[in-house]
């Protein structure tokens, strides 16, 4: 009898104990990565939902409403700019300053200020903060109205038009980050699916 296969059976044990114990640390360390990786692309894709539904999609929504109607009234009026407002369309453009304008512009200012922890950016946009201060600008006219004075017809703040752009933009790059979040998500546990069922 050859003792010395004998003696190598201990090694080839030891080597198997060896292989499998590195063979699930690796798949629990795959698992713990994979784990991790889902729960951050998890963490982003309720960030990137929470901006869109509380921020940039209400402010884009009421930015577009603003725009169309805008349009709108500078057809009705047959004008290309409100600027001036003349005596003889100062009744139709109270009537949209008042009923359609001021009230978005009070919903986007809301937004802005309760909401403005939800800015992509580090710093607080020059835009967001320059259409605050035309919304405050056109308080101060509509309180003048309330008092039968029309001297003033309009903000003396401008409209800042980066603020469309800026929201036009936000809102479709967040949008675009949504569906990549959601997508690759779906598409690495179809992956991960096929790969089990055909091995």
């Amino acid at each position: 009898m050859d003792f010395s296969v004998l003696s190598s059976v201990p090694n080839i044990l030891q080597n198997a104990a060896i292989l499998t114990v590195m063979v699930a640390l690796s798949g629990y360390a795959l698992t713990f990565m994979s784990a991790h990786m889902l729960a951050r692309r998890r963490d982003k894709l309720k960030l990137v939902n929470k901006r869109l539904n509380e921020f940039y999609g209400p402010l884009y929504v009421a930015s577009e409403a603003g725009n169309i109607a805008y349009r709108s009234l500078l057809g009705k009026l047959g004008k290309t700019q409100s600027y001036p407002v003349l005596d003889s369309e100062l009744k139709e453009w109270t009537l949209w300053v008042t009923t359609i304008f001021m009230p978005l512009n009070d919903i986007r200012e809301k937004i802005i200020i309760e909401k403005a922890y939800l800015i992509i950016e580090e710093r607080m946009p020059q835009c967001l903060l320059d259409f605050v201060t035309h919304v405050v600008g056109y308080k101060a006219v509509l309180s003048k109205w309330a008092e039968g004075d029309y001297s003033e017809r309009r903000s003396t703040i401008g409209w800042p038009p980066e603020f469309d752009v800026y929201v036009k933009n936000s809102y479709a790059a967040l949008k675009a980050e949504q569906m990549r979040l959601m997508h690759s998500g779906i598409l690495r546990i179809w992956r991960g699916a096929f790969r089990r069922n055909g091995k």
